[in-house]
């Protein structure tokens, strides 16, 4: 079947605003829940973009660890791509998608480094191989080939052999605080139910609004 033949019917039962709560987070993590327990795969990736020093946007999936009343929280180096864009522009958006349930979140607004302790105490919960494997990567670096990747794997290991792998300095979290989310539910004849929560100022409560499809 070609790509312009390609039709998927969405068959959900649709979303109306008494199904969504006052707190978008709160239905991010609902929803979260519900595609855990639908068995998807990855239900926290989610896509970040960002924009790089000539403006253009630049997007990847990236893994949420954290998701309430103080933002969404991603862990990263921060020598990367990302982490260069980030710290010209602390701007960003997201876009989760659970595309098995018919359903896609997108969120954006201002982005925050999280802090040390918050940083050691998750990279302290990652199995040791992800701790050297975040030393090992000099990321989004043009490398001559694997062999050089495996070559500095091996003197990571050597370094740290027999004791507990530190937190990177180049590596950490970030949380990005959304000024702005929308509820996308599909529906059949692409008549989809969208809604967008949005302060009328920063700080203040949020309001609901129903968008066109």
């Amino acid at each position: 079947m070609s790509l312009r033949d390609r039709r998927v019917t969405y068959e959900g039962r649709g979303l109306e605003r008494e199904d969504l709560g006052d707190d978008p987070v709160d239905v991010w993590n609902r929803w979260y829940g519900e595609a855990v327990e639908a068995g998807l795969s990855e239900p926290n990736a989610v896509v970040l973009s960002t924009v790089d020093p000539q403006g253009a946007p630049d997007a990847r999936v990236v893994l949420v660890r954290r998701a309430d009343a103080n933002g969404l929280v991603i862990y990263t180096n921060r020598n990367s791509a990302k982490g260069r864009q980030l710290a010209l522009s602390s701007r960003a958006s997201g876009v989760s998608a659970w595309l098995e349930m018919n359903r896609q979140v997108r969120f954006r607004g201002r982005i925050e480094l999280a802090s040390d302790d918050e940083s050691d105490a998750y990279f302290s919960s990652r199995p040791r191989d992800h701790q050297l494997g975040a030393w090992t990567s000099p990321q989004s670096e043009v490398i001559e080939s694997r062999a050089v990747l495996d070559a500095l794997r091996s003197e990571v290991e050597t370094r740290f052999a027999g004791v507990d792998v530190p937190r990177p300095p180049f590596w950490g979290g970030y949380v990005l605080i959304p000024e702005e989310w929308e509820f996308w539910q599909g529906r059949p004849s692409r008549l989809h139910d969208r809604f967008r929560y949005r302060r009328s100022d920063p700080g203040g409560s949020w309001i609901v609004e129903r968008l066109a499809p």
